[in-house]
This record gives structure tokens, sequence and C-alpha cells, in this order.
């Protein structure tokens, strides 16, 4: 007797239809009034947790309850990184466009770790990344690839480099060695964190890394670069890698990538440049000489997911020697091997990770919906936000800019005329920061330069209008004057 197999299969066409719609519609309301909503949530830790059940559901639930639970249980909790007032990190935007292309690349579901697994996917990734190269005036020579985050990319971006020594590491590892000298790396102390990171992922260990002084604009001072190597090479290390940056996270401040390329040159090192924040802002004719010296560079890295409109995460990478990175990674059992491998480029075997999801549609859906110029004319209006802001604070009687302002980002910190007793200056700005996101209506971060606790304004979002320029002054006014008394 044949068995009858009952076919439980997804979501009906209809209910989807309906759903997508209600959700499209909720998307579109949200980003219409997300100027009403506060910055930052009013949620303590588990707030969120303890609404939500121990354990899945044991039967599926109607859509009409998961949807009501957006509002009544996600919302509350959430921080509005597109929201006109966020001014903190690195202010960023997920666009419509963008928002729509992550749509259709989730119901295409395609994962284009092989070209014969996804050919769109392979080779609109390329045309996506050739288009941005060219954006930006880099060369031809680079060849590109998206991996998810700018510490990834710099993390493939230090394994080539290590790669590029020729020490057999991917044959023989690191462990155990004695003929393996220790590895040096380098950086500004006003480098990313993920740098070290990376290192310390392959291996090189905090002692292997080195940080460089900087000069007063916090950018890496090649002399001390140049003295370091020396100095390293004398005591036995093997200096094999250079991270310069174009846009500190701190300060934006920009390294003189020439003059540090010029060591690289001379050294043999591999240089590696991380343009996460700043690199968007060479679409931008006067602003290109930033990457002055960059197209020297073995690699380089920037961050469309934080100036150029794409949903996070999108993290554009470029080598002027893709072999080595392939030959850092690649590794192919026979169930991934094809017909096609001897024509096209597989893009797993230029990185850690085999599975692939289809980024460059939503960065194709940003490109082709704002164009160049719509791009450069938002850039433009960012940056005027940020000079207009500096105006104020620079025009301030109680505040302090504490680095240039090349890009969209302020630093800046209070010189109250009435510091409380007991308090220091630190602890002043310290607090400051904490009554001008108390209110929620606004959202600043803060770093520090040297021993100096400072206040960071980052202006890249889309919805941002002058109002919420106004807003923003109006805040840190009133908490200026609550600390006060």
């Amino acid at each position: 007797m044949k068995r009858e197999h009952r076919f439980p299969g997804d979501m009906p066409a209809e209910e989807f239809r309906r759903a997508g719609h209600q959700l499209v519609d909720w998307i579109a309301d949200f980003f219409n009034s997300v100027y009403q909503l506060p910055v930052l949530p009013n949620v303590k830790p588990g707030d969120i947790r303890n609404q939500l059940p121990d354990t899945a559901p044991n039967v599926g639930e109607e859509w009409e309850r998961i949807f009501t639970d957006i509002d009544r249980v996600i919302m509350p909790g959430m921080t509005h990184w597109n929201h006109p007032r966020f001014f903190a990190y690195f202010s960023i935007t997920g666009s419509g466009p963008g928002v729509l292309g992550e749509l259709l690349a989730a119901a295409l579901n395609n994962n284009a770790m092989l070209w014969k697994s996804g050919p769109s996917s392979t080779e609109l990734e390329k045309t996506v990344l050739d288009w941005m190269r060219q954006m930006l005036g880099l060369p031809d020579e680079f060849w590109g690839i998206v991996y998810d985050t700018a510490s990834v990319s710099s993390m493939h971006a230090i394994a080539a480099a290590r790669e590029k020594i020729g020490l057999q590491i991917r044959e023989k590892g690191m462990a155990g060695r004695s003929d393996l000298p220790r590895l040096r790396l380098y950086m500004s102390e006003h480098a990313h964190s993920s740098i070290e990171k990376g290192a310390l992922t392959l291996g090189i260990g905090l002692e292997g890394i080195r940080k460089i002084p900087v000069d007063a604009e916090f950018r890496m001072r090649p002399d001390a670069l140049a003295a370091a190597i020396a100095e390293d090479r004398r005591q036995g290390w093997l200096p094999f890698c250079v991270v310069a940056t174009v846009g500190t996270t701190s300060t934006t401040s920009v390294d003189p990538v020439n003059d540090i390329a010029d060591i690289c040159e001379r050294e043999n090192l591999w240089l590696h440049v991380d343009a996460a924040y700043a690199g968007t802002a060479a679409i931008l004719p006067e602003k290109r000489h930033i990457l002055n010296g960059c197209e020297r560079a073995h690699s380089f890295v920037f961050n469309p997911h934080k100036w150029l409109f794409v949903p996070i995460d999108f993290s554009a990478f470029y080598t002027r020697e893709p072999e080595t990175l392939k030959r850092a990674f690649s590794l192919v059992p026979e169930y991934l091997r094809t017909a096609e491998d001897h024509e096209v480029e597989n893009l797993m075997d230029y990185g850690i990770q085999l599975g692939r999801r289809f980024r460059a549609l939503k960065m194709w859906f940003v490109l082709r919906y704002f164009g160049v110029q719509g791009i450069q004319e938002r850039l433009r209006y960012h940056i005027q936000l940020a000079q207009e802001f500096t105006a104020w604070v620079d025009a301030h009687p109680q505040l302090e800019r504490m680095a240039p302002v090349p890009f969209s980002t302020v630093c800046f910190r209070a010189l109250p005329l009435k510091l409380p007793e007991g308090m220091t200056l630190n602890q002043f700005n310290e607090h400051l920061l904490e009554e001008i996101n108390r209110p929620r209506e606004v959202f600043l971060s803060h770093t520090k330069l040297g021993d100096d606790y400072v206040l960071r304004a980052a202006f890249g979002n889309l919805r941002t209008r002058p109002e919420d320029l106004e807003i923003l002054k109006k805040t840190i006014d009133t908490a200026l004057n609550t600390l006060q008394g």
C-alpha cells in the first residue's frame, strides 16, 4: 500500500503577500515618523529578555500575533541608528533602496560561495566593486571582494601579509617552530581595535603589535615608524605589515599614506589601508586627495554601511595581490569542484567564510537609485552640517574643539565656567554626556584623546534635518546649565 506524505510547505503565497505589504507599510511609517521616537530606549538590562518565553512555541503562531510583538516587545528596546538625531559612533543610514535590496536578497537566499552556486551574485559583486573603485579613484589593478565588516576585511589583509613573507605558515602553522622569527605588525596608536583583534586571531599576539606615536593632529608619524622598524630588526623581530588609517575612529584623522608607503616599499612590508569610515568621502572630487598614496597599498578597505547608505553589513575590500590572498585561504574539497573552475573566480577561495550572502544586491540598488551625483550631494550636506556644528563649538564660551574636522565627525569637550566642587574636567564631561543623552532626544558617544575625555558628534544620516542640528545644540546647552546649577 502506497503511503501518503503530507506536504507541510512554507507560508502560503497569499498570506506572505498580505504580511509583506503589512510589514512594508510598517517600515514606511517608521521611516516617516522616526523623528518622533526617542533615539535611545528607556529600558534596563533584561527588560526585553524578560518579556520573551523561555522556550520556542511548540505550535506555530499566527502572523498577526508575531507582528503585534514588533511594537509590543522589540521597539521599546531599540536604539535607533536610523534616527536623524543619532550622532554617536559613525552615524549611519540603512536607506530605503538598501532595505529593499536586503528584502530581495533574503528572498533569493543565494549562497555565492562558487560562481556556479551564484553566477548573478558573483558577477554583480565584481561589477559593483568595480563601480565603487572608479568612484573612489582607485587604480584598475585593485581587485575587490565583499566581506561583512572592516574588522574581518583587515584580518584578511593581515593574513595575506603573513602569507606574503613565505614562512610556510599555511603548511606548518606557527606553534612550536624554532625556525619562525617573531612577527611584528605596526599600527598607529589611534588605529581601530579590530586591527589588534585580527592580529590576535592570526597568532601574532599582543606583543607582536607595535603602536606608532601620532603627531598633534593624531596622524601616524612616519619618522617614528621608520625608527621602530629599524629597532625591531636589530632586536630580531621580523616586520611584515603596516596598517595606515584614513579616518581614524576617534578623530577621523588621515595618516600620511604616501610617506608610509615609501617606508613599506623600502622595507618590503605589506601596507594595508583602513578607510572604513572616511573612504566614502573620496567620492567627492574635492576630497579625493585623502586617498593619495592608497594606490600604492597592497590592500584597502572601506565600509559602505558606514556612510554610503547601505544597511549593515557591507565591507568593500580591495587588493593588488589577490593571488596572495587566495594562497592564504583557498582549500577546495571535491564536493566544491565544478566544471567552470578554470574560467571563473570562486569567491570562497579568497576568505575564511564559505557561505556568502548576496550583499551586492543592496549596494547595486543604492548606487542606481541615488546615482553618483545624488550620493555626492548627500555627503556634502553631511559635511556642511558638521562644519556648522564646528563653528558653533568654536564660538561657544564653554566648549572646546579637540581635533580637526576633515569630514563629518566633530570631537569636542566642555570647559565649564563653573566646575562643580570636587569634580575633575574629565568627570564633568562624562556627566555632561550622560546628561545630554538622558532625555533620549539625541545620542552622542565619546572617546579619549590622550588623557582627555572627549565627546563626539557624527553626521551621516539621510534623515538629519537642519532643525535636528538645532535640537542637538539646545540639548548640549541645557545639559551644561543643569550640571552647573
